[in-house]
């Protein structure tokens, strides 16, 4: 009995450390596993070390969850070029795996679809080979899956279309081929799917008119042919299938439209095959109802129930021997003390070692609030602005952690950078320091209600913000424009590709103005909006050379000097108003004075507006500054309307400037006038 109570502490020791131990062990042995073969010649993860605490922040790029288990590996462009070992499959926890724009080639591991926790698989931008493994129609907890730029062969597997969580599915340049499967069509959840530059031929599946989220299809260069789908015309712009010659549709402005030698034919469908593919195939389980994120549950309860069970058996049975073991040495002990009739008290007494330092320290540094709710704590108020909230994950993820070659332009006070959010689309990322903003926390808020509220055509589209206490910093990311800003596109040499032409130019004017009207204007759902810094470096241009206006209502968040400094380069570049010395104060008039610079800039194609290109156009002699590079292609009688109003704009007096209202009244007269 009296043998009993001195094992009783000992079992429940190890049944407290065991279950620790071995996760901790094999996790940390899979890591180190998965740096031989990413990293081949220990260059760049010296970090990863075989007596080091994958938990403790050391580890470059790993993160653990709050139960200590490895929940992300986040090495985007860090110039990897090994291969991904299956041992990545042993991190049973694992949410998310970020190892896109490295050199990584070889076969994606089979292995990898028993990662039931992952919601994130980032690979694209390497070297990958081979075929995309079946068995990844298994990872029932999958969201967005990101292959493109790879040198991947092979079909789409059937099994995919049992990712029903899948929002983004992106396998765009591979060398993929085949038909595209009709179960793709289930995947409910998909917003994104990228299948472009690929070697796919067959018709496009009817399913994927069925997917109530769908937002972008892109199927561009490829071989696909037959009817597109009168389904798919609700995606608009959101469809894109240009070069594949085979391929026809109505309503479909990257397509041309079907002959009567374009129809369907029934005999390339039997029903069964529909009717197998409307629904997962049967060797591949259902996904679980309820999936759980390991970064919000214990990743220990979701796993199955043999996994259990198998690992209670084998914590008993390995305790039930060790107990016997120690009681069989116990009992010959204190056999050999009789023999020996030793005085010694403490002989034959049992000092279990203590748990390890490292398993009482706090859990990784990205398992915070400022990590899930992104720092200041009154931003979490209101449900407005909640929908607009990212985290630092993932705006260092978009940016491979602000890395300098997406660095698009530096102030004194803020960066923007170019972006992949997780879904595929493009962003532009501005971040701002702490100390530029305002210190009213209430404040800021508010100029953040007001920027996340803007919606124009003619004004670039906020997605969302991530504010961090701890980093210092405040992100803003906007829709990103595929063509730059205007600057870029005036100051051109005589030949140059990028010359605007006029019916751009007429087209970009008329927007700028639609979108200063929508500023000025006094809605319901908004008060009237000076924009104080209008430049044609603030003004965007997308695919089809829209004008968008950037950084509408920014001030609001800004501190006061913060705004006034960046007044000295709009006073520099001529758009400050003169009455801006004297009154200091910005109204309407003083963006209207601003828009009559732009339009300067765009009819002559100069950055810089001189007294002579001012004389000429209040004197029409349109020779002298219209832009040469348009070698006289353009309309005269455009010219004479939009000089008048550019010199009706920059009035040296602003009562005598027209409302925005009336330039546009103004501007409506031009599609009246031909050359």
């Amino acid at each position: 009995m009296k043998s009993f109570h001195l094992l009783l502490p000992l079992f429940l020791l190890l049944v407290l450390l065991s279950p620790q131990l071995v996760v901790g062990n094999a996790e940390l042995r899979a890591l180190m596993d998965l740096k031989s073969s990413l990293d081949p010649e220990d260059k760049l993860l010296g970090s990863w070390t075989s007596d080091g605490d994958p938990c403790s922040g050391s580890f470059l790029g790993v993160s653990c969850n709050e139960h200590r288990k490895v929940g992300n590996i986040s090495l985007p462009g860090r110039g990897l070029s090994g291969k991904l070992s299956p041992a990545v499959a042993e991190l049973k926890c694992l949410s998310g795996l970020y190892l896109h724009y490295n050199h990584l080639s070889g076969e994606i591991p089979a292995e990898i679809s028993n990662l039931n926790e992952l919601v994130d698989l980032y690979l694209n931008f390497n070297n990958l080979s081979g075929t995309i493994p079946s068995h990844m129609g298994n990872m029932s907890s999958l969201q967005v899956l990101q292959l493109g730029y790879n040198q991947l062969e092979g079909n789409i597997p059937e099994q995919m279309g049992s990712l029903k969580q899948l929002t983004a599915l992106a396998l765009q340049h591979n060398k993929l081929t085949g038909q595209i499967p009709l179960s793709l069509g289930n995947l409910e959840m998909l917003r994104r799917l990228n299948l472009s530059f690929n070697n796919f031929n067959g018709m496009i599946p009817a399913t994927l008119g069925d997917i109530a989220y769908l937002e972008v299809l892109d199927v561009q260069n490829n071989s696909l042919s037959g009817i597109v789908p009168s389904a798919l015309k609700k995606l608009q712009e959101g469809f894109q299938g240009a070069n594949n010659p085979g391929l026809c549709g109505v309503g479909f402005s990257s397509l041309r439209v079907c002959n009567t030698d374009n129809k369907f034919d029934a005999s390339q469908f039997d029903a069964s095959d529909v009717y197998i593919n409307t629904n997962p195939p049967k060797n591949i389980p259902e996904p679980a109802n309820t999936k759980l994120h390991s970064n919000q549950t214990h990743c220990s309860r979701s796993r199955k129930v043999t996994y259990t069970v198998i690992a209670a058996s084998v914590s008993t049975i390995t305790i039930t021997f060790m107990a016997i073991g120690f009681f069989i040495f116990l009992r010959y002990r204190r056999q050999r003390q009789r023999i020996r009739n030793s005085s010694d008290p403490s002989e034959g007494q049992f000092s279990p070692h203590q748990p390890k330092e490292s398993y009482s320290r706090s859990p990784s540094p990205l398992v915070n609030l400022d990590y899930y709710y992104n720092g200041w704590d009154s931003l979490a108020d209101g449900e407005h602005l909640k929908s607009f909230r990212f985290n630092v994950d993932e705006v260092e993820s978009a940016t491979q952690h602000l890395s300098e070659a997406n660095l698009l332009s530096k102030s004194k006070f803020s960066a923007v950078y170019k972006g992949v959010l997780r879904d595929g689309s493009h962003v532009a990322i501005r971040s701002i320091s702490e100390t530029c903003c305002k210190t009213e926390e209430a404040e800021f808020v508010k100029g953040l209600c007001l920027l996340t509220s803007l919606r124009h055509e003619n004004i670039v589209k906020m997605r969302g913000f991530c504010c961090s206490k701890s980093r210092g910093e405040c992100f803003l990311i906007y829709e990103f424009a595929t063509r730059g800003n205007l600057s870029q596109y005036l100051d051109m040499e005589d030949g140059s590709n990028h010359v605007l032409e006029w019916s751009n130019r007429v087209s970009i004017i008329r927007g700028i103005a639609n979108g200063i009207e929508y500023l000025h204007s006094n809605e319901a759902s908004k008060a009237t909006i000076v924009h104080q810094n209008i430049s044609v470096e603030k003004v965007m241009l997308d695919h089809q050379f829209k004008p968008l206006i950037m950084d509408a209502g920014l001030p609001k968040l800004l501190a006061d000097d913060v705004v006034f400094s960046a007044l000295k380069v709009s006073a520099a570049m001529g758009y400050l108003a003169p009455e801006y010395i004297t009154t200091g104060r910005f109204t309407e008039k003083s963006d209207i004075y601003a828009f009559g610079v732009i339009v300067l800039q765009v009819l002559s194609g100069k950055t810089t507006i001189g007294g002579s290109i001012r004389n000429a156009v209040e004197s029409l002699r349109f020779e002298e500054f219209v832009d040469k590079n348009l070698k006289g292609i353009y309309s005269k009688s455009e010219v004479e309307i939009l000089s008048k109003l550019a010199t009706a704009c920059t009035h040296e007096l602003p009562d005598q400037r027209p409302a925005m209202r009336e330039v546009i009244q103004e501007l409506s007269m031009l599609a009246t006038h031909s050359s």
